[in-house]
């Protein structure tokens, strides 16, 4: 795919870009729809089937981007496509929600997950700079992989045991990946075709979307750090874009910030652990700005989220100026 992507017309790339992303992002659609149908004939707990496949899947476009990008040694969009992911998601889906409608905020977000998100990105950013898990610093290594891993598998089990909890007795569960939608019944057939053909397509887009991206970036003399936070980061997130928007024009975003806060923590723990455990990705000095700006981005939905319980219509329109302006930034340093 490279070979073809490189030695392509520009015009046919930005086509192949595009074919990568809708591979991503439907891939993880079958996927997710195919692995939560097996799950239900399993009588698997349809809260546990929320909190595992259905909020994993949202994550899996980034991982494929992520992982891909590591192997071939494009490092700099490994980490900027998942780091660019979460600002877009924190800064422009919430900021557009409430711009739409106000967005209430679970005290669950403010007092657990914001907090913990915060965590996550100051454990990636010091993993990266410290040469703890990696023989020199700026980089992260098997081991910082494996501890990002580790985090993320106390994070996934505690959310479990907390979800299993509320719905014992008989509480709505503030935690990303619960849904009250029902979950579609298909064929077992059909459920491995979707889960083989979901893969594949997650597969094959990771691999394309990381080729074109490349390809672009040299032809426009941009960086692949740029690429990362802007195209790919962007191009991965429509279907929380749009869910999110649908949801708040039926005044149904109650859980918006708790789910954008949630994927951010899946990305950087999961996607970043997964990429690093399998290849080491180097740190560069624009990564490290870019993890201050998410986290100072989350420290001011924080403050937002604080006053009263919600982030209103302003709030909402500031969010989405910030990003502008990041953008302008990102673009011109």
């Amino acid at each position: 795919m490279e070979k073809i992507i490189n030695n392509a017309p520009f015009a046919l790339v930005l086509v192949f870009l595009v074919i990568g992303f809708v591979l991503l992002i439907k891939g993880a659609d079958f996927f997710v729809e195919g692995s939560s149908s097996v799950a239900k004939r399993l009588h698997v707990p349809s809260i546990i089937i929320g909190l595992t496949i259905v909020a994993m899947g949202t994550s899996l476009p980034e991982t494929a981007v992520s992982v891909s990008a590591s192997l071939i040694g494009n490092n700099e969009l490994a980490v900027s496509n998942v780091v660019g992911s979460n600002i877009f998601n924190l800064m422009v889906v919430i900021g557009v929600c409430a711009m739409i409608a106000a967005v209430n905020v679970a005290k669950e977000t403010i007092k657990r997950d914001i907090p913990f998100s915060l965590v996550c990105a100051g454990l990636l950013m010091i993993l990266g700079i410290v040469a703890f898990g990696d023989k020199s610093g700026m980089t992260l290594g098997h081991f910082d992989g494996v501890i990002l891993l580790g985090f993320f598998g106390v994070y996934f089990f505690y959310m479990i045991k907390i979800a299993l909890k509320a719905s014992k007795e008989g509480r709505k569960v503030e935690i990303e990946g619960d849904c009250d939608e029902e979950i579609k019944l298909v064929s077992v057939p059909m459920s491995i075709l979707f889960i083989v053909g979901g893969v594949m397509a997650i597969a094959i887009g990771g691999d394309m979307t990381v080729d074109a991206a490349s390809r672009i970036a040299g032809e426009l003399g941009m960086s692949q750090t740029l690429i990362g936070l802007t195209i790919v980061s962007i191009g991965t997130s429509p279907p929380e874009l749009v869910t999110s928007i649908v949801a708040a024009g039926k005044n149904e975003v109650d859980m918006a910030l708790g789910n954008a806060i949630g994927s951010n923590i899946f990305n950087i723990l999961m996607v970043l652990g997964i990429a690093s455990a399998i290849s080491p990705i180097s740190i560069i000095t624009e990564n490290v700005i870019d993890l201050c700006v998410l986290m100072i981005f989350t420290v001011l939905v924080w403050i937002f989220a604080g006053t009263g319980n919600k982030i209103g219509r302003i709030e909402g329109l500031s969010m989405v100026a910030f990003y502008a302006a990041y953008m302008v930034y990102i673009i011109i340093r």
